[in-house]
């Protein structure tokens, strides 16, 4: 079953103030640009990739107790153990790192909501625009992409990410650097078009918990050519990558078998 999406490209929406604005036409299908690196703007080259063979770090302002949690995992990432929570079958890449995965994307913008979703994985993220608040903080925990409130200013979608799960469970990083937030992390994101093929979204991340100061981050996304497919997958056939004796994640093939030059 292939995904469908209705994308609404001239919505008429009254204001606050009364006056009538027009969302924005985000229809079809958009892909991410760069690697997966969170945030490139921090490692040389910029198109590094988090599966190269070295693996890159990122700089993001940590504190002494988080730097140290970082340079673990990215310290076990570059020995090829460090796991992906993402390859365990179902688990979605959460907020902020569904904004950093690779394949596609799709965008649906309503009156009342916009939703991302993503070629990659379960992942769907809901970000209501109708005007009402967070709910009280006891009706709050956390989950893989929070809660989301946004609204319109011009033709930049601005909405607030709470009640976020962050790493305290093990199953939640930004990229396979080792990257990670804590479940205070509170992220405020505007994203628009920059020009008829490029999406921009640029995230604020406040984090009291492992942060010195906010990080802000860039991405950003091409528009694929007209007719492009979106295809549903999973790994529920048993798919996952397999582990070897030391613990190093390897690579299978279409034929099951394991494709990396070095096995130990």
């Amino acid at each position: 079953m292939r995904t469908v999406v209705i994308a609404i490209a001239a919505v008429v929406l009254c204001g606050a103030s009364g006056s009538a604005q027009t969302l924005p036409d985000w229809s079809g299908v958009w892909a991410m640009q760069g690697g997966t690196i969170f945030d490139r703007a921090t490692v040389k080259p910029p198109n590094a990739g988090a599966n190269d063979p070295v693996t890159p770090r990122e700089y993001p302002p940590y504190n002494a107790e988080w730097e140290a949690k970082y340079v673990a995992n990215n310290e076990r990432a570059k020995k090829g153990v460090f796991p992906d929570p993402g390859t365990t079958c179902g688990t979605p890449a959460g907020f902020p790192r569904l904004m950093n995965v690779p394949d596609t994307y799709e965008f649906a913008v309503t009156p009342k909501a916009v939703w991302i979703l993503t070629e990659n994985g379960p992942n769907t993220m809901r970000i209501y625009t109708d005007g009402r608040k967070f709910p009280p903080a006891d009706e709050l925990w956390g989950t893989y992409t929070g809660a989301s409130i946004g609204h319109w200013e011009g033709d930049t979608l601005v909405f607030a990410t709470l009640a976020l799960k962050g790493s305290k469970d093990g199953d939640q990083i930004l990229d396979r650097t080792g990257l990670i937030l804590s479940d205070a992390a509170r992220v405020t994101t505007r994203m628009r078009k920059v020009d008829d093929m490029t999406l921009e979204a640029v995230m604020t991340i406040e984090d009291a918990t492992a942060l010195t100061k906010p990080w802000v981050v860039t991405k950003r996304y091409r528009k694929q050519p007209p007719n492009t497919w979106v295809w549903d997958y999973a790994c529920a056939e048993n798919n996952r990558n397999p582990v070897s004796p030391s613990g190093r994640t390897l690579t299978i093939g279409p034929d099951g078998k394991i494709i990396d030059k070095v096995v130990d």
